[in-house]
């Protein structure tokens, strides 16, 4: 397999189902519109291997079946999955596209309208990790609806998984999402100090843990202004836009609150005000009202309400949690924004889907989420292991084929059954989540109880990342 790749190095080669892409890191002419043209109505074969020719095909299925398809684009954190999107959104824009009339105006296409979805999701969605400086740290499904004469009708934008843990902590030389780091170098000094608040050294903030990080192939000043016109193109309010903004400095100075134990109770003080206040002002809530519910919320206690005391730990959790949820709040509206602007309102009938799930990676520290993006990118492995060799070894079989079987192995179906099989890591989890009282340490116990017996565990807990 390594020698056949390398001798396509920078080209595709199908295996099977599938087509297995090097990413060569440098642009190639092979994704223009005469590629597109010259791979128009093929049978999968008669030209060489190329993203193309899969997209043609399920294009052509989706016409003669009058089904529904799905591309699934898989593979490691820098492998080139999102940059593959993109050309199989730009050979669905080609080909279905109709043809403009005499005299009228083009009009913006639902390939471009995708492409400037990208700026934005990228700005809150993308970070750098050790091994890829734009990755992204979500999954997205994107669908290209067509209507009855199969041209391009609208698209819409699905994702999943949205690492929100990194907001609140990062890895040794990763960054947090891209957008804070353009807002310190994109916005003028004055912006950042009178309507977002912020001081203007991004080094004195907690959640960007290891402070200014230099990205050379990241330029935070051209994709903040890259962001702005994205946003201009689809229809952001300036009211919106600020409001936005306001929500990412909240969450950063929110996350600069520092508290003190009492000594003589459980409950806690706030050491420096001044960050909780103006976060409190950018959310547009009463500062001391705020405050108040940090430390001293009010539960239901039988038929009446009481304040209980929250002691520092638990108080700081809640700040943490408090923020991964409105950052998350903000993605999902920006997602909703995104659709809004892709549906042109036309008859819908069958459509394209593109799947552009996270990269796997393993990290020194692995947060949950990277747990779970890490489990759908092994289950989608076994998927291809299961047609590449099993299915594919069945097939010499009925065929006549003189073959004898070969047993690859080394997939971790044994690690996707710890995680998901009844009394797994996952379903155990579920029910913890269910019991009052319930802590990661309670939840820790009963896992190794469980597990310790069959598997050689290796567990611990960090409820910072949590």
């Amino acid at each position: 397999v390594v020698s056949t790749q390398s001798g396509h190095y920078g080209r595709d080669t199908y295996s099977g189902l599938f087509c297995v892409a090097v990413n060569p890191y440098k642009r190639f002419p092979i994704y223009t519109d005469t590629v597109i043209n010259h791979y128009r109505g093929k049978k999968k074969g008669e030209l060489p291997p190329h993203v193309f020719a899969i997209a043609d095909n399920a294009y052509s299925d989706m016409i003669q079946n009058r089904e529904n398809q799905s591309i699934l684009i898989t593979g490691e954190s820098g492998a080139g999955k999102t940059e593959n999107t993109k050309k199989v959104i730009q050979y669905f824009a080609s080909i279905g596209a109709a043809p403009a009339k005499d005299g009228e105006a083009k009009k913006m296409s639902v390939e471009d309208q995708v492409v400037m979805c990208n700026p934005v999701l990228e700005a809150y969605g993308n970070a750098k990790t050790v091994r890829n400086d734009n990755s992204s740290r979500f999954g997205k499904f994107i669908r290209v609806h067509f209507g009855k004469d199969s041209k391009l009708a609208s698209a819409d934008i699905e994702y999943y998984l949205l690492e929100k843990a990194r907001l609140t902590y990062q890895n040794p030389e990763e960054r947090n999402f891209h957008i804070f780091y353009q807002i310190f170098k994109g916005l003028t000094q004055e912006y950042q100090t009178n309507t977002l608040l912020l001081d203007t050294d991004p080094n004195k903030y907690k959640f960007l843990t290891n402070g200014d990080v230099q990205v050379p192939s990241q330029d935070d000043v051209a994709l903040w202004k890259e962001n702005e016109e994205a946003m201009d193109i689809l229809n952001f309010t300036a009211e919106e836009r600020e409001s936005i903004l306001k929500l990412m400095s909240g969450c950063l100075l929110f996350g600069n609150t520092s508290l003190k134990q009492n000594k003589r109770d459980e409950g806690c003080e706030i050491e420096t005000p001044v960050f909780i206040e103006k976060a409190a002002t950018l959310f547009s809530i009463p500062g001391a009202d705020f405050i108040k519910c940090l430390l001293k919320p009010r539960v239901k206690v039988g038929t009446e309400m009481v304040q209980k005391s929250q002691n520092s730990e638990q108080v700081y959790f809640a700040v943490k949690a408090l923020c991964k949820s409105i950052f998350e709040r903000v993605f999902k509206w920006l997602i909703a924004k995104c659709n809004h602007a892709l549906d042109t309102k036309k008859p819908r009938q069958h459509y394209c889907g593109v799947l552009d799930i996270a990269g796997f990676e393993i990290f020194d520290f692995n947060t949950f989420e990277q747990l779970c993006i890490n489990l759908t990118n092994e289950r989608l492995q076994q998927f291809f292991n299961h047609h590449m060799f099993i299915l594919e070894q069945e097939e010499y079989k009925k065929e006549g084929i003189v073959w004898q079987f070969i047993d690859f192995g080394l997939d971790l179906e044994a690690a996707i059954e710890l995680m998901e099989k009844p009394m797994g890591i996952l379903p155990m989890l579920d029910e913890e989540c269910v019991f009052p009282k319930a802590t990661d340490m309670t939840y820790l116990d009963k896992v190794k109880a469980q597990k310790r017996k069959k598997y050689r565990l290796r567990l611990c807990v960090d409820t910072t990342a949590l």
